[in-house]
């Protein structure tokens, strides 16, 4: 345990020691906020338009959840398919260029410990940028009480959304020693379970099915409605283990090539 978290408190200082997180981090906080006032802006001219129109059609209101949260969680969600390859792509790269891989794996520690101390530490830069994120609820709920249940799940989704992309990139770091190339495995690796899910046929059949389970962004939009589904926790964890598998089997082959 001591060894795993000295590696993880090693990549935490490597990050921000780098401008990679302070530059992903930036820009993730910007666009979130755009969007977070665009959607923000649409609820205030909808909740308008519906106030002059209380008088002849009754008083209707509108809800935070499908108006703001929703569309701000489905939009986080396409950020992070952009943002998240950019974190994981030194992960491995960079030791494999520097030639300190093989230094790596002379340390006391197995291939498990490095992996997961890795993923652990890219995590957790992660998470923290969520948390930024998360000071647009807490101005939305200055003037309004947010729908909390929502909010939860939607940042659950967002957590186990993120471990699973986090999980890829670490996998197509470990493939190639350029950092450019490895974020850019990753990037189309993710955006092709993306459009899977549109290739799912109007008939719903066996076939159809399958397809749209293995669409990552299908599984969100339940979060996205303030419903946790198990079958979706399920996915996204099985989909993060697979590929923390993978970039273990991955350090076995590097090893053994020397």
């Amino acid at each position: 345990m001591r060894n795993l978290i000295t590696l993880t408190g090693r990549e935490l200082r490597a990050f921000f020691y780098s401008p990679i997180a302070y530059a992903t981090g930036f820009i993730f906080a910007v666009i979130t906020g755009v969007f977070f006032y665009a959607a923000l802006s649409y609820y205030g001219m909808a909740s308008y338009e519906m106030s002059r129109m209380a008088q002849f059609a009754g008083p209707r209101e509108l809800s935070l959840g499908e108006y703001v949260l929703r569309p701000l969680f489905g939009n986080l969600s396409v950020v992070m398919l952009l943002m998240l390859p950019l974190l994981t792509m030194r992960l491995f790269s960079e030791e494999r260029k520097a030639g300190s891989l093989e230094l790596l794996f002379t340390w006391p520690l197995t291939d498990f410990q490095i992996t997961l101390g890795k993923f652990l530490a890219v995590y957790l830069v992660f998470l923290l940028m969520l948390a930024v994120s998360a000071l647009n609820i807490a101005i939305l709920a200055w003037f309004a009480p947010p729908p909390w249940g929502v909010v939860a799940c939607g940042y659950l989704g967002l957590a186990l959304l993120g471990a699973a992309f986090l999980a890829m990139g670490l996998f197509m770091s470990t493939l190639t020693e350029n950092q450019v190339i490895a974020a850019a495995l990753s990037f189309g690796a993710l955006l092709l379970f993306w459009v899977v899910g549109w290739l799912v046929p109007e008939q719903k059949d066996a076939f159809a099915a399958m397809v749209e389970y293995l669409s990552i962004f299908s599984h969100f939009e339940r979060f996205s409605k303030g419903v946790v589904d198990t079958r979706d926790v399920v996915y996204y964890l099985s989909f993060a283990f697979l590929f923390l598998f993978l970039t273990l089997r991955s350090l076995e082959a590097a090893k053994y090539r020397g």
